[in-house]
């Protein structure tokens, strides 16, 4: 059987963000160098020869784009600048729009317009939604609840929630049909699926795989945005009546210290991402795509925002506080509905899926392997 070529791929992830992929001649000193290929997973240079000859269809079958985490040793020794590190950044995007079947990660990845106005748009309905529809606005003291009702609130937080998981899994599933069910041709068992699902938790919790690299700082830097991102996801679609109170704790109370130190996590990550890519310091942050700077500037805003409520609320500021907190839901509305399912964010879930992936097949391919030996010995 034939393999599909086709003459686009290239041209269609310079949209992407691929950088000089052409310059590459395929030395393999990028895959030697990189600590997190192997045998199995020689990347970056297989991935960047199946573009140059066009097999997208195999590339997309592959989870070894996102067993890179870009540490940049593979560009800052490429002999031809090929920049190998940030062409497997372009591929992670370009499978992000391939897994997404709505279309809309394709979109905002290759338009600004688009980028840019669906973020307005979805803060635009936001603010629209505090105009026609809060609470009594109460002048006389600081009652957040009354205009903004914690119950209805909730609720919005938790059909975010399963709009977010919706898109998110069902792309994540499109994800699995490419790699284990079209993109090999072994029968795995169920038994493996349940065997390796500890791989997936350790994965979503550790980013293990990016401890690995030689230098093990972006790794800790990761860990530290992960953790005030997860925790302060965790207070709002969790325990949001606990977190948004008129009740005011002593500095001792958990519900303080929780959120002070999410919130110091999120400032610090969100922090170096931007000033990373403003200083372009390290490898990775050379070439800067848009949707590498808008996540983590509606991060930083979001957390301003929170901030500002939550010391104007102390202050006993009525009408700061309620405007504050709109332009502070504004804000978080589209970094979480847009970002998290079709855009950078959705990295999160595909690195540990694809580690996932990778340890179902070679267990399966380990079965059949001792199924093979013990037929031939039979």
């Amino acid at each position: 059987m034939g393999t599909r070529v086709d003459t686009n791929l290239l041209p269609e992830l310079k949209d992407y963000g691929a950088v000089n992929v052409e310059a590459c001649f395929n030395c393999g000193n990028c895959t030697a160098i990189c600590p997190l290929a192997d045998g199995d997973h020689p990347f970056p240079r297989n991935v960047i020869r199946l573009i140059q000859v066009g097999m997208k269809d195999k590339l997309l079958t592959s989870a070894d784009p996102w067993l890179c985490y870009y540490c940049g040793e593979c560009s800052e020794t490429c002999p031809k600048g090929a920049e190998p590190g940030e062409t497997l950044m372009a591929v992670r995007r370009w499978m992000t729009a391939q897994y997404d079947w709505t279309g809309l990660g394709k979109k905002f990845y290759t338009s600004k317009v688009w980028e840019i106005g669906t973020i307005l748009f979805v803060a635009l309905f936001v603010i629209l939604g505090f105009v026609f529809f809060h609470g009594p606005v109460v002048t006389e003291n600081v009652e957040l609840n009354t205009f903004a009702p914690v119950e209805v609130i909730h609720i919005l937080d938790w059909l975010m929630a399963g709009f977010l998981s919706f898109f998110l899994l069902t792309n994540v599933f499109r994800m699995f049909l490419k790699i284990l069910i079209k993109g090999t041709d072994i029968r795995i068992p169920i038994s493996a699926y349940i065997l390796e699902a500890w791989n997936l938790v350790l994965h979503v919790f550790t980013q293990k795989k990016y401890s690995e690299c030689d230098n093990r700082r972006p790794w800790i830097d990761h860990l530290i945005l992960v953790f005030g991102y997860g925790t302060m996801f965790a207070i709002i679609v969790l325990f949001l009546p606990w977190f948004q109170t008129d009740n005011i704790y002593p500095i001792t109370h958990p519900q303080r210290w929780l959120g002070y130190l999410a919130t110091i996590a999120l400032l610090y990550g969100a922090g170096q991402a931007l000033w990373g890519r403003v200083k372009k310091v390290r490898q990775m942050h050379r070439f800067s795509h848009l949707s590498d700077w808008v996540f983590p500037i509606l991060l930083m805003v979001t957390t301003i925002t929170g901030i500002l409520v939550h010391i104007l609320r102390y202050a006993g500021l009525p009408m700061a506080t309620y405007v504050t907190y709109v332009i502070h839901l504004a804000v978080l509305a589209p970094m979480l509905i847009l970002e998290v399912p079709f855009g950078k964010w959705a990295h999160m879930a595909y690195r540990p899926f694809a580690q996932y992936f990778i340890a179902v097949r070679k267990r399966a391919e380990e079965y059949q392997g001792a199924l093979e030996a013990a037929s031939a010995a039979d």
